[in-house]
């Protein structure tokens, strides 16, 4: 769950073509999740500071950003089927939920028994399009201005 959060905050408001190249990268070592707020025992890199740490913490979670890639190629699938402008989506949410864990055991010396628990996660994600923007009127245009209104005593 904590790997998948932070690699969900890394690529939050970025573009789709963007978000993909960074997690290959990330899974490639290239380049780093930087680790915000789950960050206890983590080592620095120097390629966290390039990624906008400023603990200069960060890692290189394969799995989650294989998760990741997976779920953005299917938002594009499931965008082309839609006939939307692809070079146009950008992630405008993305929220990682810890889901129920999942119990095994391990076994111990002396004959005792220790949980063996998953962590795993629900990710939720929203991609948008970016507005265009339309160019204001020109000023030789006459517009209506509003009436004023007063009070007549």
């Amino acid at each position: 769950f904590k790997n998948t959060r932070e690699t969900a905050m890394a690529i939050r408001n970025m573009s789709l073509e963007k978000a993909k190249s960074y997690l290959e990268d990330v899974v490639e070592k290239k380049r780093v999740i930087p680790f915000r707020r789950f960050c206890g025992g983590v080592g620095r890199s120097s390629q966290a500071a390039a990624a906008g740490a400023t603990n200069g913490q960060g890692r290189w979670p394969k799995k989650s950003c294989q998760f990741l890639l997976g779920l953005l190629r299917n938002a594009e699938a499931n965008a082309e089927m839609k006939d939307l402008d692809i070079d146009r989506l950008f992630i405008s949410h993305i929220q990682v939920n810890r889901a129920v864990q999942q119990r095994r055991r391990t076994y111990r010396a002396h004959g005792r028994i220790n949980p063996y628990m998953s962590s795993p996660c629900h990710i939720e994600m929203i991609l948008s399009q970016k507005e265009i923007n339309v160019a204001k009127p020109a000023l030789g245009r006459k517009t209506q201005k509003p009436a004023k209104l007063t009070m007549n005593a």
